[in-house]
């Protein structure tokens, strides 16, 4: 059952519009654009410095979340509306 979740994660996943602004538009494995979504966070100094959990959106994450701040936990619940 492992070897089945763990291809199931690196299957290619076609981003969305909106997420293809930040990972490109070529199809990646989930786990790879889940490292894409966190380098931009991290170059662009998203995360909130009191509470590090917290993503704050900029304009090219806002109409991926949906709203203003999520925490990183939340991140993968609206990332998953942006992949097919």
């Amino acid at each position: 059952m492992a070897k089945a979740r763990q291809n199931a994660f690196m299957k290619p996943v076609k981003p969305s519009r909106e997420l293809a602004a930040i990972t490109g538009d070529a199809p990646l494995p989930r786990t790879e654009v889940v490292r894409k979504i966190w380098n931009h966070i991290k170059k662009n100094n998203l995360q909130n410095p009191k509470n590090t959990r917290e993503i704050i959106a900029d304009d090219k994450l806002r109409p991926v979340f949906g709203k203003d701040r999520v925490t990183m936990f939340e991140m993968n619940k609206h990332l998953s509306k942006h992949l097919s």
